[in-house]
């Protein structure tokens, strides 16, 4: 039986929906020239162009992907627009599409000056090469309503390589799908603020990276890039990836006073004691000395409505934000999965197994990707479950203070002022034993340090063993089944966490 998450099971009455989902996803397509040694035999061998020539023929290619643009948006008697400076592209888009009225189909389609990665010659000793630099070029948006993914845009970028990119939204094509199904909703931007039914809502979203991707990023590619048509390509397909994902977890609350009164605490909470050992917990890894990298927090409280948190490891993202006052959302973006594991068949000492592998960014790791972000998610909630309303929890210490009687065997008390007694508490709560609890030999370490002496060393341990004890007679610890390791119950972090919080901040400044 799958155990609820503490912070679900501690809010539940102020809660009517919660639901995990894809957010935004970024998907990019590459054709196969990887090396400019691959480039060079294809511009000599397969083209038979002279390498000085390549420029001037892509230049005509060009003009052939812009003059497609120009007349796909004639076709479809919508906008193509010149932009030049900056501009929100988005406002924009949702400008055409009030004025409009539309609902389906092309929008617009927009042409940008960007630098991007193409191709340069470069001179020196002997033949001229061509090498892969950025430079600036057009680049080519199309902006549609579809039928089922609401709001996408398809990039294409001018100059070789024409590396292309898709834009969609979970959350937009979760409404397709919940309203072809007949569950009511009501859905402000990319959020849900009601979901007639939230279990058929989660397993329509659950979906979303089972589709047939490679068919529809494939579909797309060919309606806006006449040149995978063309003989000189020699029909190559783009190799897709995802370029970033983000996985988003929203808690409905009932009313907006319920969110308004626990949201500023829950910033305060994970900006002051969530440290670079708990995100890296958080998001399944552990802080080894190796570790090359930052562990980076922004807290914006600031801004009203817009305060949020944004943890950063590496180039990938931990975020809690509200929206309209009225949904707490947690939210993963995974830039670079090779942070990550997945299981792979690979050939060891001649036998074909099942080994973890550095995660790449190929669609084929769509699902690895949601387990990843939807395990951060639960986590980092498990993590906030000690926030509630402090003052509360304060007065529910008396049990902890009293000695407890278990079996003729009397067990002292813990007083919540004593400095001592409040490290042991923070000791056990610590991010990184969210994932497989902890030993005595750690909580030994952060109480008294490695000492030289093994005597030493088992007196501690020894008074470790009873301190862990007692916080297990009252039920704020418990066993992990079949192993050396403990936890802290729900019950425990609630309690625990209330007196740190209390200890450090001040009973005035925590209620």
């Amino acid at each position: 039986m799958k155990t609820p998450n503490p912070f679900l099971a501690k809010f539940a009455a102020s809660l009517i929906a919660t639901l995990s989902c894809f957010d935004r996803v970024i998907f990019k397509g590459h054709l196969p020239f990887f090396g400019e040694a691959h480039l060079n035999r294809f511009v000599d061998g397969t083209l038979r162009l002279r390498r000085t020539d390549f420029l001037d023929f892509l230049e005509e290619q060009s003009e052939i992907l812009v003059t497609h643009g120009k007349q796909l948006a004639a076709q479809h008697q919508a906008p193509y627009h010149y932009l030049q400076g900056k501009h929100r592209k988005e406002d924009l888009v949702q400008k055409i599409i009030r004025e409009c009225r539309l609902s389906e189909g092309l929008i617009c389609v927009l042409c940008c000056q960007e630098t991007c990665r193409t191709v340069k010659l470069r001179y020196g000793d002997g033949r001229p090469r061509l090498v892969f630099a950025g430079r600036p070029q057009r680049v080519l948006y199309y902006y549609f309503l579809d039928p089922d993914f609401g709001l996408l845009y398809l990039r294409v970028q001018t100059w070789f390589p024409y590396t292309f990119q898709v834009y969609v939204n979970g959350h937009d094509w979760l409404a397709r799908q919940l309203q072809g199904a007949g569950v009511g909703f009501v859905q402000h931007d990319n959020a849900f603020t009601q979901l007639d039914d939230p279990a058929q809502a989660q397993r329509l979203a659950d979906r979303f990276h089972q589709l047939p991707w490679v068919k529809r990023l494939d579909r797309w590619a060919r309606l806006v890039n006449p040149l995978l048509e063309q003989p000189w390509l020699r029909g190559q397909g783009y190799y897709w990836v995802l370029d970033q994902v983000e996985y988003s977890t929203d808690l409905l609350f009932r009313d907006r006073p319920a969110l308004a009164d626990l949201y500023p605490r829950l910033l305060e909470h994970a900006a002051l004691n969530f440290s670079a050992q708990d995100i890296l917990t958080f998001l399944g890894r552990r802080l080894h000395p190796r570790f090359e990298g930052e562990v980076l927090t922004d807290c914006k409280k600031d801004r009203c409505p817009g305060a949020r948190i944004k943890h950063r490891v590496k180039n990938n993202w931990l975020k809690m934000y509200d929206k309209f006052g009225q949904v707490l959302r947690l939210e993963t973006v995974i830039n670079n999965p090779r942070e990550f594991k997945v299981r792979r068949w690979r050939t060891r000492a001649g036998h074909r197994q099942l080994v973890w592998c550095p995660m790449n960014k190929g669609v084929s790791n769509f699902f690895r990707y949601r387990q990843v972000a939807a395990a951060a998610n639960q986590r980092y909630l498990a993590a906030l479950a000690v926030v509630a309303d402090p003052a509360t929890a304060y007065r529910q210490v008396e049990h902890l203070a009293e000695p407890k009687v278990v079996q003729g065997r009397s067990h002292a008390g813990f007083n919540p002022g004593r400095r001592l007694d409040v490290r042991l508490f923070a000791a056990v709560l610590r991010g990184e034993h969210l994932l497989q609890g902890f030993r005595n030999a750690a909580i030994r370490l952060l109480l008294y340090g490695e000492a030289k002496d093994p005597s030493a060393r088992r007196r501690h341990s020894a008074a470790v063993g009873r301190l862990l004890k007692r916080l297990h007679v009252r039920g704020l610890l418990a066993k992990v089944p079949r192993t050396r390791r403990w936890r802290v119950t729900n019950a425990g972090q609630r309690l625990l966490g209330a007196i740190v919080r209390l200890y450090h901040d001040g009973l005035p400044a925590a209620a």
